[in-house]
């Protein structure tokens, strides 16, 4: 747990989530980031009573990289309402297959969240329940056989990234639920998020914070070289 947290003070803890990890809990009843981070705090600092943690925002669980914790309720209300205003500017990255796309591009779509299958699905129009979903990409390394984009999101939809990616023609590496040709050994999907920029909820400082991507995937090391 150490080495995962990327940066610590007396208000917030940002963790660089490994593919796989649950950032709460869920119906698996496997055990989350917040138990693991709770747990550990507790046995750093020798604290006797419970310790408080709170989920700011969340990433899925097949995503690697930055996700935030609360440590005082004051910093959980201040930092969940600047992510609901968009104060909170988060940067991703993503692999995806070398096809002939525009080197940058904002893409607006709207989306409705499919219960069954926990899948969003993505109109081109304003349509009926459906949410507009806004991000632009920049393609910032290519690779053999892949590319690498930077995506800035300026809307939190549920599987944004993953759907609009997909209905443009890119699915993610290894996203076989949006149209992968194949899964990634791990099980995860090649989407990270890369950086977080804010100011901190208590000191007003200005927050800038970038997570290494997984280096037991030769992909991703090959895009940070």
């Amino acid at each position: 747990m150490k080495e995962q947290i990327i940066y610590e003070d007396n208000h917030l803890l940002v963790i660089n989530k490994k593919v796989g990890q649950l950032v709460q809990g869920d119906k698996t009843g496997d055990e989350s980031l917040l138990e693991s981070i709770k747990n550990f705090i507790k046995i750093r600092d020798a604290k006797p009573g419970n310790v408080f943690l709170g989920l700011v925002h969340r990433i899925d669980r097949p995503t690697s990289g930055l996700v935030i914790y609360a440590k005082t309720s004051k910093a959980l209300s201040r930092l969940t309402q600047m992510v609901k205003n968009r104060e909170v500017k988060k940067t991703y990255w993503a692999v995806v297959g070398k096809e002939m796309i525009p080197q940058s591009q904002r893409l607006i779509h709207y989306l409705k969240k499919n219960e069954k299958n926990n899948k969003a699905i993505v109109f081109p129009k304003a349509t009926e329940g459906a949410k507009e979903a806004i991000l632009t990409y920049h393609v910032i390394k290519t690779l053999d056989n892949y590319l690498l984009l930077e995506i800035d999101l300026e809307t939190g939809r549920h599987h944004q990234i993953r759907a609009q990616l997909s209905k443009t023609g890119v699915p993610i590496k290894g996203d076989l639920k949006y149209g992968a040709p194949r899964s990634n050994s791990d099980g995860g999907i090649n989407l990270h998020a890369r950086k977080l920029e804010f100011i901190h909820p208590v000191t007003k400082e200005n927050i800038e914070i970038i997570a290494p991507v997984p280096q037991n995937d030769a992909v991703w090391k090959a895009c940070e070289e």
